[in-house]
Order: C-alpha cells, then sequence, then structure tokens
C-alpha cells in the first residue's frame, strides 16, 4: 500500500456505467458513517457535470460527499470534473483541457489524515479509459486497494459479472477482490423501458453459485443503509 494514502479504503468498480456503483459507495459511506468511522470519498475524475459558480460539479460527486457526511471540499472529492457525458479524457478534451494523469491518484494524498476509512468510486466499468493513456484497472492497481465489483440487477449480467471478475483477478489478484454486490437499477420486474425482466428474480443467486469470490449481498430497490453484516466483510 502507498503511504501517501489512507491505510484503509476500497475500490469501487462496475460491470458497466449506469451500474449504481455511486448508490452502493454512497450506501457504504452513509454505514460506514452511522457506525462511528470517519470516512472519506473519493473520484479520480468525472464526466456529465454542470457549471455551478464557475466550476463543474458532477452529481456523483455530491452523492458520496453528502453520504460521506461532507468532508473536505467537493473538488477534494474529486478534483477533475467535466461536463460532456463521455469518457472522462474525451469531456476534458472538449473543454481544451487534459486530464492530469498524475493527479488521478495524487488527489487521494489529501485524504490520508481526514478518514480512518476511504472509499474511492471508479467511472464507468474497470476497463473504461479515464485518460489517453490510463484506465480504471489502472489506477485501481496503483491505489491498491481491495476491489468491489458492483452489478446491475438485470438481463445480462451473469455474463457481464464473470467477465469482469476474471479482469479484476487478472490485474490486482483473486485475493484483492472484496466481493460483489448485486444492485437493482429499477423497481422489481421492471427492466428498461417498462419491460418485464424476470432475469431480476434469479441473477443474485445465480451470481452467488457462480463466482470465485466473496458474494456480499443484494442492495434492493431504494435500500437506504447496508446491514453491519456486509460492512464487517468488506472491511473487517
Amino acid at each position: 500500500m502507498n503511504q501517501r494514502f489512507p491505510p484503509r479504503g476500497l475500490f469501487v468498480t462496475g460491470t458497466d456505467t449506469e451500474v449504481g456503483k455511486t448508490w452502493v459507495a454512497s450506501l457504504l459511506a452513509k454505514s460506514l458513517v452511522s457506525a462511528g468511522h470517519t470516512v472519506g470519498v473519493y473520484k479520480p475524475a468525472a464526466s456529465g457535470g454542470r457549471m455551478e459558480q464557475g466550476l463543474c460539479v458532477c452529481d456523483d460527486a455530491v452523492h458520496l460527499w453528502n453520504a460521506a457526511g461532507k468532508p473536505g471540499s467537493i473538488h477534494e472529492v474529486c478534483p477533475q470534473m467535466f461536463e460532456l457525458p463521455v469518457a472522462p479524457h474525451l469531456a476534458a478534451i472538449a473543454e481544451g483541457k487534459s486530464i492530469d494523469e498524475s493527479l488521478l491518484t495524487d488527489g487521494l494524498e489529501k485524504w490520508r489524515d481526514q478518514c480512518d476509512i476511504v472509499i474511492v468510486e471508479g467511472a464507468g466499468g474497470w476497463m473504461s479509459p479515464i485518460s489517453e493513456n490510463l484506465y480504471i484497472a489502472d489506477i485501481a492497481e496503483r491505489i491498491g486497494y481491495p476491489v468491489l465489483i458492483v452489478t446491475a440487477n438485470r438481463l445480462g449480467t451473469i455474463n457481464q459479472t464473470l467477465q469482469t471478475e476474471l479482469a479484476v483477478a487478472s490485474r490486482v489478484g483473486k485475493e484483492k477482490i472484496a466481493g460483489i454486490i448485486v444492485n437493482d437499477v429499477c423497481e422489481p420486474s421492471t427492466g428498461a423501458e417498462d419491460v418485464n425482466d424476470p432475469s431480476q428474480q434469479s441473477n443474485a443467486d445465480e451470481i452467488r453459485k457462480r463466482i470465485d469470490v466473496p458474494f456480499l449481498g443484494h442492495v434492493k430497490w431504494n435500500q437506504q443503509d447496508v446491514p453491519r453484516e456486509m460492512l464487517e466483510k468488506i472491511f473487517g
């Protein structure tokens, strides 16, 4: 573990974009705060933001910040935020800027003396590009925290989950995977465009049976916290 970073942390990645990484990371942060921890939250870069008082602010960073009790500043939570809803390096180019690759990890240093646990959330999926040269996998590997995989409870998730498990294990080792959480991204029995999705009833059990890392649980639609047992499985 890099000694510049907080000694205890978790890196949250996903099987895709829009799988609920921010929702799950925020639930974890909120629940850790309720359990008496001082929690830091960090997102190396984000896009799809809006301008507020001349600065870009992304909702993902705001949700993480609020869940942790607003520690530090929103720009310490996410030091590189851009407006266009595309990969961060493309959003930066659209603004005539470029991603500061050193800051993607160096920004985490600010949290070392501000928390006893930090939650880092990636952007997009494990192999999503975050700069011209780096992928989310590179950032997670450099930071060195255990990796939590979030997958959406919808048709196709079994394949995506197993592929992501293999991809993460190939980069950081299976022993560095904290586990997998299945997350409801829509109301039960309702899929994209309100088409019934019966796979929602079996996805969690099928994933539990097929993965070779811990199955941490199923976050239900609009769930407001996570059980203490899940926190203990992840953070000890």
